[in-house]
């Protein structure tokens, strides 16, 4: 096989990766683990305190967030300048693509599949005139049935400076494209820009370095505010959709992602172990955006050079949302079955062909997912939107699982691309995942 080596300058180590001999307790790992651990007990002795704590959270998250557009235009546009033949580029993109659209449709499937199989509703016999609408109606306000015409408009921002402003990764993505293109076909004369453009990206990881030292508390903050606002009792009467969502998950990841990754030629089990610190950080802050930064770093350690991760990554935190696709099927028929609203076989494929369109885009933010659903039922009359008021308490809980599984499935997919691309061989990847 040929192996294609990267030209680019490699980024800084990733913040979270921790060298040889360094103690457990100084880990990034091992201290949101234990912050975690604090949080679940703060929750469970004093409520109010631990709702008390979501500042703590929402702060570290927004710290992320700050940063995230510009981690995204920079490694994109450095990504296609970089690689200097744009054929390259076009293919690595239709592959990317091909791909996500692949596993995530077969993420919906999944879904649908085990919503018939477990009836994960059946027994509930809601009303749903007798269901507080209010907080749905909020969510109903924000969604509505999304055209193809209205996916592809919102592609285009209404101003460069507003892309990044409102923090829209795939307008963000779509102006770095445009940029990169230009910044290529400029040759020379744009070197300069270029070299610019690769500092700032130094700059912001490094940055981004300086942010994940505060990511415990972070941590904290996010699940403490999570346990004492809806507490573990929240979850009894729904125990069955969310043990079943779990479960899915699970599977989902050591199943279809492990073939994936068995094929390409590596083992699941390792890149999870690997990518540990993103797995526990995104499972407290229930955000997929919180590890997108190191996870880059992470895959380009790993082999993937900086503009294939730069071009894939981003990309799949809009495309490749496979817990959300899950997620969206499955809870769409808990709430036909809780409600007793049967479904016709059309009426189960017209939600999926809706949701291939609406989970586009619900990836890292939270809620958008809840909201994306929401819009999906809104094409079936048949289904009370009101039905969403039964799982709105726990999506926080649900929201976890989403996220986890959107980035996992982002870092499997950059790693088939790559060894798609011969960019990294069976070997490489191998002994670097150990």
């Amino acid at each position: 096989m040929n192996v294609e080596t990267p030209t680019e300058e490699p980024l800084p180590s990733p913040p979270t990766a921790s060298p040889k001999g360094t103690p457990l307790y100084a880990t990034l790992w091992f201290q949101v683990l234990v912050a975690m651990a604090l949080a679940l007990i703060v929750g469970y002795i004093s409520p109010a305190r631990a709702v008390a704590m979501k500042p703590l959270g929402d702060a570290f998250i927004r710290l992320i967030s700050m940063v995230i557009t510009l981690i995204i235009f920079c490694t994109v546009v450095s990504g296609i300048a970089g690689m200097g033949d744009l054929r390259k580029v076009g293919r690595v993109g239709g592959k990317a693509l091909l791909y996500f659209e692949i596993i995530s449709t077969l993420a919906l499937l999944v879904g649908l599949v085990v919503g018939n199989l477990v009836h994960t509703g059946t027994g509930f016999n809601a009303d749903p005139a007798t269901l507080n609408a209010k907080e749905v109606s909020a969510y109903a306000g924000q969604a509505k049935a999304q055209t193809l015409t209205d996916f592809l408009m919102h592609i285009i921002p209404t101003t460069v400076v507003d892309a990044f402003a409102k923090g829209d990764i795939l307008e963000v993505v779509f102006v770095a494209l445009l940029f990169g293109f230009a910044l290529s076909a400029a040759g020379p004369r744009g070197r300069p820009l270029l070299n610019l453009v690769e500092s700032l990206t130094q700059v912001v990881f490094r940055v981004v370095g300086i942010v994940m030292k505060f990511a415990p508390i972070g941590a904290f903050g996010a699940m403490a505010f999570t346990v004492g606002k809806y507490g573990f009792a929240s979850l009894g009467p729904l125990a069955k959709l969310i043990l079943t969502f779990y479960v899915t998950s699970i599977l989902f990841v050591l199943v279809v992602m492990g073939g994936v990754a068995w094929i390409a030629g590596f083992g699941i089990i390792k890149f999870l172990f690997y990518i540990k610190e993103e797995i526990l950080l995104v499972l407290a802050t229930s955000s997929s955006r919180t590890a997108l930064p190191t996870l880059m770093e992470k895959l380009e350690k790993l082999g993937c050079s900086k503009s294939l991760v730069g071009l894939v990554v981003p990309t799949g935190y809009t495309f490749n949302t496979d817990g959300t696709s899950i997620y969206m099927t499955l809870a769409a028929l808990f709430v036909a079955q809780a409600t007793n609203t049967h479904l016709t076989l059309l009426q189960q494929l017209t939600i999926l062909g809706v949701a291939i369109l609406t989970s586009k885009g619900a990836s890292g933010v939270q809620g958008a997912a809840f909201i994306a659903l929401v819009g999906t039922l809104m094409v079936i009359p048949d289904i009370p939107v009101a039905g969403m008021a039964l799982i709105l308490g726990i999506d926080r809980f649900m929201s976890m699982f989403r996220a986890l599984v959107n980035m996992i499935g982002n870092g499997v997919a950059t790693l088939v691309v790559a060894r798609w691309e011969h960019e990294l061989d069976r070997q490489t990847l191998q002994r670097n995942l150990a």
